[in-house]
């Protein structure tokens, strides 16, 4: 079996292309590259959710309540 070491790969830049972002707007799927300055300002400054993230959230909200409602 053959290992690739991608440290070893080296690119010049008359090798590599432009790669286009595709997003899902209002039920069909957009390129990046066609929105307007500040639908693209807004598309860079998501951040994905995470449902762990929210779950744990959620614990240490629901004991802030308790003690406050204390």
């Amino acid at each position: 079996m053959t290992t690739i070491n991608f440290e070893d790969i080296k690119l010049s830049d008359e090798e590599r292309q432009p790669c286009e972002v595709w997003t899902r707007v209002m039920g069909y799927l957009r390129p990046v590259s066609e929105f307007n300055k500040g639908k693209k300002s807004e598309f860079y400054s998501r951040v994905c959710f995470s449902e762990s993230k929210a779950l744990a959230g959620m614990e240490s909200r629901e004991e802030a309540m308790a003690v406050a409602a204390e």
